[in-house]
């Protein structure tokens, strides 16, 4: 059985608006709890000094957050363009 230690301690980190939504990716993609736990377990990670290939991997599951978000983001603006198209096709 585990025994859980006290959380006593607090961390604070300022991240831009594309970060923290990448962040968030990577948590679900992750299969993570929360950000605080994929955050704890990252930090775990670094600390115990996780194998080049575990660090590969944070890193692989980052790009493929980022690389998704910016597909939303060209969606998005096919739309705009394609409904601004269609306001000015006679």
């Amino acid at each position: 059985m585990t025994v859980l230690k006290t959380r006593s301690r607090t961390i604070s980190v300022r991240l831009s608006e594309d970060e923290y939504i990448a962040l968030r990716q990577v948590c679900s993609s992750a299969g993570a709890r929360s950000v605080s736990d994929l955050t704890r377990e990252a930090m775990r990670a670094f600390l115990n000094g996780a194998a080049h290939e575990d660090v590969l991997h944070v890193r692989m599951n980052e790009f493929c957050a980022q690389m998704n978000s910016l597909g939303r983001k060209v969606e998005e603006l096919v739309e705009i363009i394609s409904a601004s198209t269609k306001q000015t096709d006679p």
